[in-house]
């Protein structure tokens, strides 16, 4: 079956004017058109779309544009090929012609002949989401696959949360490694575990959010957490059902209940690399809180949106003045 696309593509624009999300129509129209390379296959990938050949990751469709990896064979092929960065920190072609199928196989072909085999870090991928800057900016974080365990008490001395943390670590390399069953995840493709995360509140509600954007931590004993670790796109329900199975199996003594498969977009926030102790948070949060006192944005915190931490350092082996952490706040227009 043919798909014919009728509907118009943008031309290249900057980051921030972009504003819409590709349709699926026109997904399904590219791959159709490079379907002569092989088993052509499209994920949501952060709010867009990841495309694979024969389950290698080679080109994406972001805003209705079509990008492919540079690759020395890739840019051979194409001679003058057009270098754009459909996302902040990756520069990829943009490929203005989709109607020769012909040319459209061959450069897949090409680009998938020059990508070396690999590990896909989210981290270095997506810099926009992992890697901001220490002046707060704001982001559109978008949908996203989770293992999540809930619970309360001081992250330094609950029983509670050091559980969390085997669990969700036991479920994301038991996924991980399930490559190496009779049957792995449809469209598995190999990647480095993303770095663990947390939804913080101080126990009086979701709405006291604003705590933590005044003063940050106060009573450790207090804190309500979600922990959180994000998965790759190949990962569904069943998947994650088939992790909880192996690793109770493993760990019997583990509650594999207490983990829960999450799909959730985060929306418009306002974020900031944090370098230093945890302790020392309070210092970036009312950075924070001086942007957002001179732009046309409030926080929003409710119970689905918190206050948001992503731990790049492992404390166990990094300086605490070394470590780097996310801090992310929830926002809307005033």
């Amino acid at each position: 079956m043919s798909f014919v696309y009728t509907g118009l593509y943008k031309k290249q624009e900057t980051r921030e004017e972009e504003t819409m999300a590709s349709s699926k129509e026109f997904v399904e129209y590219v791959c159709d058109q490079l379907s002569g390379a092989g088993d052509i296959t499209s994920k949501k990938m952060f709010g867009e779309y990841g495309l694979y050949c024969d389950r290698k990751f080679f080109a994406t469709v972001e805003n209705d544009q079509l990008y492919v990896k540079t690759t020395e064979e890739g840019q051979a092929f194409l001679e003058d090929p057009i270098v754009a960065e459909p996302h902040e920190g990756t520069q990829m072609f943009l490929i203005e012609e989709l109607e020769d199928r012909t040319f459209l196989a061959e450069l897949a072909r090409r680009t998938c002949s020059g990508i070396k085999p690999g590990k896909l870090d989210y981290k270095k991928e997506y810099k926009d989401l992992y890697a901001p800057k220490t002046k707060p900016a704001l982001v559109q974080v978008p949908e996203m696959t989770f293992i999540m365990v809930d619970g309360k008490g001081d992250p330094n001395t609950s029983q509670a949360y050091k559980t969390a943390l085997e669990l969700l670590y036991g479920l994301s390399y038991s996924i991980k490694m399930s490559k190496m069953g009779e049957n792995p995840p449809a469209g598995y493709f190999e990647y480095v575990v993303p770095p663990l995360e947390g939804l913080w509140e101080t126990g009086a509600g979701a709405q006291d959010g604003e705590v933590f954007q005044e003063t940050g931590i106060g009573d450790k004993d207090q804190l309500v957490w979600t922990s959180m670790i994000r998965q790759p796109e190949f990962v569904t329900e069943q998947v994650f059902l088939q992790a909880k199975e192996q690793l109770a199996a493993k760990k019997p003594e583990l509650d594999v209940s207490a983990a829960r498969f999450a799909v959730w977009e985060e929306g418009l926030c306002v974020q900031a690399m944090h370098k230093g102790s945890y302790d020392e948070e309070p210092a970036t949060i009312e950075k924070i809180h001086k942007f957002l006192e001179t732009s046309d944005f409030v926080t929003d915190f409710s119970k689905e949106r918190r206050h948001h931490e992503i731990y790049l350092s492992d404390p166990r082996r990094t300086a605490p003045e070394k470590l780097k952490t996310v801090l992310r706040f929830p926002v809307r227009e005033k």
